[in-house]
């Protein structure tokens, strides 16, 4: 899925434009055992709670696509005989109206789950979606499509915070908390995807709050498939397969020449709004080594390696590879952090044996925000 479609779904979550007419869902305790079931007709809520709900699920679709979403791919074997797709495609089948179907996906989900002394809340939501065509002039026509789709939210139950409330009966103000609240869910699922704006059954679209925590117990009870690197793993991956590859050859100039130009891939992808996955090669990053006088023996090290770590033309996010919005170095007991877009101000240089790090003053000089002058100054 691109972002434009992401964004399609997410904008039909509100009651006025959705066709979702059940929450369902059940409320779990620290020890697995459900407490109590949701099956909640959208139609006879007040709006605002019934926003609340879509509001949640919602959620879901948020982030970053390769950090918050990802993509889940089921194999042909998979989708024609095993016991996960048959329960995702049941729960869609039935449009989650039949209680036991549900039940056997409650009991899977909480079995791979550990909140730890958390409570949570489990929940679904059947939509379907006419899918407008658009014409040649980009005016959307009739539907000649219909998209059938399940939703799917985990959410922490938290203890609500001590506020002062107003007791009208006493005509006084007094500490008062509301004692659960669902705060936004950890993780979730869209199954089947929304690819090319139709249905994609081979697909499901994972989401997950956190994207150093891929929740691998649910990715492996819930869909059976190999789990996907975790942004952070990804990052580690790449910095392995750099610094194994370079070996001494890792120098200051190659990280900032990788690191600047991954950067400005990202500032463009987003001031192009392109709703395109943003992607790099490791072709594109061999020529940056290249660049910067690696040599191709060590190039070609590195290609391995990422093949190894990711597969072979394995297309990676670069916000997975590099903290685009922080620059920093660090030596020895000192750590300087400088501005992503300023990276190339910080050098190198060996000065009577001894390596130093560089880095130009300026005019403007403060240390704990204090404005202070540098000694050796031209008069």
């Amino acid at each position: 899925m691109n972002q434009k479609e992401v964004g399609e779904l997410r904008r039909r979550l509100r009651p006025e434009k959705c066709a979702v007419k059940c929450i369902y869902g059940c409320y779990v305790n620290s020890n697995r055992e459900i407490i109590s079931y949701l099956d909640e007709n959208l139609g006879r809520m007040n709006e605002q709670e019934a926003e609340k709900y879509l509001g949640l699920l919602k959620k879901t679709l948020s982030g970053t696509l390769g950090k918050n979403l990802i993509d889940v791919v089921f194999s042909t074997e998979q989708v024609m005989d095993s016991d996960e797709y048959r329960l995702l495609s049941a729960l869609r089948e039935s449009e989650l109206k039949s209680g036991e179907i549900r039940e056997e996906f409650y009991r899977k989900v909480i079995d791979s789950l550990d909140f730890g002394d958390t409570n949570y809340v489990i929940l679904l939501a059947y939509d379907t979606y006419d899918v407008p065509q658009r014409g040649r002039d980009g005016e959307e026509q009739e539907s000649e499509s219909v998209f059938r789709y399940i939703l799917c939210g985990v959410c922490p139950v938290k203890d609500g915070k001590m506020e002062l409330g107003y007791f009208a009966g006493e005509n006084e103000f007094h500490s008062c908390a509301p004692e659960q609240i669902v705060a936004a869910p950890e993780l979730g699922f869209l199954f089947p995807a929304f690819d090319d704006r139709a249905a994609n059954i081979y697909n499901v679209l994972f989401y997950t709050k956190s994207a150093g925590d891929l929740h691998q117990d649910f990715l492996d009870a819930v869909f059976h498939t190999e789990p996907p690197m975790s942004a952070g793993e990804q990052r580690e991956a790449f910095e392995s397969a750099l610094t194994g590859a370079l070996e001494g050859s890792c120098r200051l100039e190659v990280v900032q020449a990788i690191h600047e130009q991954l950067r400005e891939k990202i500032e463009t992808h987003r001031e192009t709004k392109d709703p395109e996955p943003l992607a790099v090669t490791t072709k594109e990053v061999e020529e940056i080594l290249l660049g910067q006088g690696v040599s191709p023996e060590q190039t070609e090290a590195f290609r391995r390696e990422c093949a190894e770590r990711f597969g072979e033309n394995a297309a990676l996010n670069p916000e997975n590879l590099i903290d685009s919005k922080r620059f920093e170095v660090k030596a020895g007991e000192a750590t300087v952090t400088v501005d992503p877009a300023c990276s190339y101000l910080v050098e190198t240089r060996v000065i009577d044996g001894v390596k130093y790090l560089l880095i130009p003053a300026g005019n403007d000089v403060e240390v704990n925000g204090l404005p202070v002058s540098v000694g050796g100054e031209e008069e």
